[in-house]
């Protein structure tokens, strides 16, 4: 899977029978190089990171948008070509393209600055093909300018698992050197938990990983416990990142008088029935999260930055892509997967 600059195909992997991991619902693909539209940048591929997204896309959770869809959205590349109507990115620059796709800068969503909820927005690797291929097309507007002086392969998962952990975080509600805490902790939640203690905060951590609560303590963690364990003081707020719609009343419960609850997901299986006065009453707020908006990801990239984030990678070739998602799967990836060329 090498690409060169006088190569006419692309090799990567597609999303063809939807299903459990275990039936082999991804599988290799060679098609023709993609040709850059006027407002488009065609990258190579120098990493993509492996998001859960893309797991309930390869399970059948999230329905497919088009059929033998090239998942990934965490794509760190070079610009090999731009369309003629580019002028924010040159070849050679290194660019990246996340979940955000477009938007229809019309409606009222896209007016007041609330892009993430625009209903005609689309989503790479969901939409259009994403970033498990040597070749990605991504839309100019929607990509990133990133920093030379970083690996490709730690600046991949900043770009969905770092910027929906900082939405996230900012739709939790979280007051300064306030006490957060945070279920689940693969990739997302293990970026999402170190702006929180740059910022101040004190950080809980609940999951059933004994390898991610190690992390947790190793970045500066308060305490980490079992997903469904009761944090050693109430929060003032919490964020969900494990799809399981069990630990919702969990979390709610653990939450402080006026504290919010987040869900960061864009999958969770089914929520149990809430109890108002356990889980609601005192003025608990619950909340999801949607997608990210284009300043999001520009905030996001450049507090990462600031702050120095320190980005745990598990890196695989992506002739394992399938593999790698496998290992998500089944839990055993410590901090973010990321794809890199053979």
């Amino acid at each position: 899977m090498t690409f060169t600059a006088s190569a006419r195909t692309t090799h990567g992997w597609a999303v063809e029978r939807p299903g459990p991991i275990g039936t082999g619902p991804l599988t290799q693909v060679r098609r023709r190089s993609p040709d850059p539209g006027p407002g488009d940048l065609l990258l190579r591929v120098e990493a993509c990171g492996v998001c859960r997204t893309d797991l309930h896309l390869a399970e059948g959770d999230l329905e497919p948008r088009r059929p033998a869809t090239v998942p990934g959205h965490e794509i760190v590349g070079r610009v090999v070509a731009v369309g003629e109507a580019v002028t924010s990115f040159r070849v050679g620059d290194r660019a990246g393209g996340a979940w955000l796709r477009s938007t229809c800068g019309e409606c009222r969503y896209c007016l007041a600055g609330r892009e993430n909820l625009c209903p005609r927005s689309t989503y790479t690797g969901w939409d259009e093909d994403g970033g498990f291929a040597d070749l990605a097309l991504v839309p100019a507007d929607f990509a990133y300018p990133l920093p030379e002086v970083h690996d490709a392969a730690s600046l991949a998962p900043l770009l969905c698992a770092g910027i929906i952990g900082y939405r996230a975080l900012r739709r939790a509600a979280l007051p300064r050197g306030g006490r957060l805490g945070i279920y689940g902790f693969g990739a997302s939640a293990h970026l999402a938990a170190q702006v929180a203690l740059a910022e101040g905060a004190t950080v809980h951590v609940l999951t059933r990983s004994a390898r991610a609560r190690e992390l947790a303590l190793s970045l500066g963690a308060a305490s980490a416990g079992g997903a469904y364990d009761r944090p050693p003081e109430p929060l003032d707020s919490a964020v969900l990142f494990a799809p399981v719609g069990d630990l919702v009343p969990v979390a709610l419960e653990a939450l402080d008088r006026s504290g919010t609850l987040a869900v960061a997901g864009i999958h969770l299986s089914d929520i149990p029935s809430l109890n108002y006065q356990r889980h609601l009453f005192q003025e608990r707020d619950l909340r999801s999260v949607t997608s990210n908006t284009r300043q999001d990801g520009r905030d996001f990239l450049a507090l990462a930055e600031r702050i120095g984030i320190r980005v745990t990678v598990s890196p695989y070739p992506l002739s394992r892509a399938d593999q790698a998602l496998a290992d998500l799967a089944g839990d055993r990836v410590n901090g973010a997967a990321v794809l890199v060329p053979d």
